[in-house]
């Protein structure tokens, strides 16, 4: 709560500095604001000490910037004029000085005896305090504290604040709202202080081990109240950094300007300190120009920044250069100034800036259309896919599969990708045979590298009775007899299936009976065992299974031979079953002309008889 005593409490507000390349600021340094007189002393301890300021008679101003070096610490402390307030910190840029104050403190025992008690004074003249860098706080739960000053007039202001609390246990971290500490501002133009530091209740009624109370004067920012930490902060330290303002002449800019030892020297502007009535304090203070740095109150003391070379950065699209006080920027090609420092994108550049991002709008349209086009050819794709699989009886087969799979070995069902990819996407130079029914293609298993023969059919037609296709696919991969070319598996997503069989390597009986590029010439023992085994097959096939098997088209092209010439009965796309209790059907004439059984071709009543004469045909061909 802020209290006012005789006079009228000043309204605050802050000071407004215009602030040019803010960037650039922080590159000044301190070695480079703080330049001395030549021959004088610079470092007192950790503080540098620029001109006006000094530490020996004829290196500063006048008095009241004469800096007092004490070696009686070590390091050693400088100290403000003659007094004892040590000097931290000098701004030129700001005209400011850090200094470090006494805290005011008021402690009492158990019993409310006060056991410590101190209420500083401070006299500055002719600096100020600082009224927008400096808070008057007070710490404590049984609290009030007292800040009076007087200005240059001799003015007194009085202000204060108070904090009361049973207990820190609902304070809050960096708030000094009130609850544990208190805060306010200060009047501006002080040139004195004196702090009173008292207590309602002498801290008996608190709760807690914190039985004093601080009050203090404190630069912003360099105090942040923290139930947990503060008390044993104060207690251990008692002084804190606040801020003084100094002017290098007490009149106006206006005035001083006409002044004969007007001491802003090169490359410098003035600065009033009450400018828009800011601060009660009057005078003036020198800063260098935009652009350039060092001490102004120095003859060429303010020397020009190479903004290029502190920033490598600074120009946006464009070659950073250095001028007195200034920079500008060369545009990169395809762009122009808009000022000295701002490239922008010429109007040519903007033009075909527009016209790449029409024609990459249209690219990425393209390539979204085609991509949606792809998608629903692939949905619709699968969608047939599933159709066809559903109609050859995939479903069924896969069950049948499945539940056989437990005790013998059957065929797989392959995907219309597998095959491609087993195939090379049916490269011509996979292609290995051509007959009637399709084509066959040489494939390898990706698992094993298994060779295989994947025959295609040529006519889409699509299968009548998946129940019928689902169990010959079963018998036929339960076929395991060394003179039948086993079925490895199929694939059901097209209209007609697509049978994957065991590869064999010697070509067919016709190629080296009468193929164009016939093969070494059969001999009699060679031919008597092709005949032999194919006889073999074809007994197997007839009298050795559940459901005999008819082929329906023995002939030298579907007879094949391996590397060691033994036969093998292949190509039983026109074959049928005879189901249990039969031993003859009736159906369609199918075969090869030649090879026919006459009955059958005249009566459609087809019995294993019809395989014996198609044998009888390859018989002939091998013994003649």
């Amino acid at each position: 709560m802020a209290l006012q005593g005789k006079g009228r409490l000043i309204m605050q507000s802050s000071l407004v500095m215009v602030v040019v390349l803010v960037a650039l600021a922080a590159a000044i340094t301190a070695e480079a604001a703080a330049q001395p007189r030549p021959g004088c002393l610079t470092q007192c301890g950790n503080l540098t000490v620029p001109f006006p300021f000094g530490m020996e008679v004829g290196c500063y101003k006048d008095d009241k910037f004469f800096i007092n070096c004490s070696s009686s610490t070590n390091p050693p402390t400088a100290y403000l004029m003659q007094g004892n307030l040590p000097v931290t910190d000098i701004s030129l840029e700001e005209g400011e000085i850090q200094v470090k104050q006494f805290v005011a403190r008021d402690c009492y025992d158990k019993q409310g005896v006060r056991t410590n008690s101190l209420d500083p004074q401070l006299w500055v003249s002719p600096y100020t305090i600082s009224s927008t860098k400096n808070k008057f706080v007070a710490v404590g739960c049984d609290t009030y504290a007292l800040f009076k000053g007087y200005g240059a007039d001799e003015e007194r202001f009085f202000t204060g604040c108070m904090s009361l609390c049973d207990s820190l246990d609902s304070a809050e971290k960096d708030s000094c709202s009130g609850i544990g500490c208190c805060q306010t501002s200060i009047p501006s133009g002080l040139k004195n202080q004196t702090l009173e530091l008292s207590s309602y209740y002498n801290h008996t009624f608190i709760k807690g081990s914190n039985p004093c109370g601080y009050a203090f004067v404190v630069q912003e920012g360099q105090f942040n109240f923290s139930p947990e930490t503060s008390f044993q902060q104060l207690k251990s330290n008692n002084m804190l950094p606040m801020i003084l303002n100094w002017e290098i002449g007490n009149e106006s800019c206006r005035a001083a300007q006409k002044s004969v030892d007007y001491p802003c020297h090169n490359k410098t502007k003035c600065v009033d300190r009450n400018t828009n009535k800011t601060s009660a304090s009057s005078g003036y203070f020198c800063q260098c120009l935009p652009g350039y740095q060092g001490n102004p109150y120095l003859p060429d003391g303010c020397q020009d920044i190479d903004e290029c070379a502190l920033n490598p950065n600074l120009c946006n699209n464009g070659v950073c250069k250095n001028l007195a006080g200034n920079y500008s920027c060369s545009c990169n090609s395809g762009y122009k100034n808009q000022d000295a420092i701002t490239c922008i994108k010429s109007a040519s550049a903007i033009s075909l800036k527009i016209t790449l991002g029409v024609c990459l709008s249209f690219l990425v349209l393209l390539v979204l259309v085609f991509s949606i086009y792809c998608g629903v050819n692939r949905r619709k794709l699968k969608k047939q896919q599933e159709k066809f699989f559903k109609q050859i009886g995939g479903l069924l087969l896969r069950q049948q599969l499945t539940r056989y799979n437990r005790s013998i070995e059957t065929a797989s069902i392959f995907s219309k990708e597998e095959l491609k990819k087993m195939t090379d996407n049916y490269d011509e130079k996979r292609k290995i045979g051509e007959g009637g029914y399709g084509l066959v293609y040489k494939g390898i298993l990706p698992a094993d590298k298994t060779e295989v023969a994947i025959k295609m059919s040529k006519v889409s037609a699509p299968i009548t009775d998946s129940l019928e296709f689902a169990n010959e696919v079963i018998l036929l991969s339960q076929i395991n007899h060394k003179n039948v070319v086993k079925l490895l598996g199929c694939c059901l997503e097209t209209q007609t299936p697509i049978l994957v069989y065991e590869f064999i390597s010697n070509g067919s009986l016709y190629d080296h009976l009468h193929g164009k590029d016939r093969k070494e010439q059969l001999s009699l023992e060679t031919r008597l065992k092709i005949a032999s085994g194919t006889a073999e097959a074809l007994s197997y096939l007839h009298h050795s299974i559940s459901n005999p098997i008819i082929h329906r088209d023995v002939k030298s092209m579907n007879i094949l031979l391996d590397k060691n010439y033994v036969a093998k009965v292949a190509d039983f796309g026109a074959s049928r079953l005879v189901l249990e209790d039969q031993n003859q059907l009736d159906t369609l004439v199918q075969g090869t002309i030649g090879y026919l059984d006459p009955e059958y071709l005249q009566s459609n009543i087809l019995t294993d008889k019809s395989d014996v004469y198609s044998f009888g045909v390859v018989l002939a061909e091998l013994l003649t």
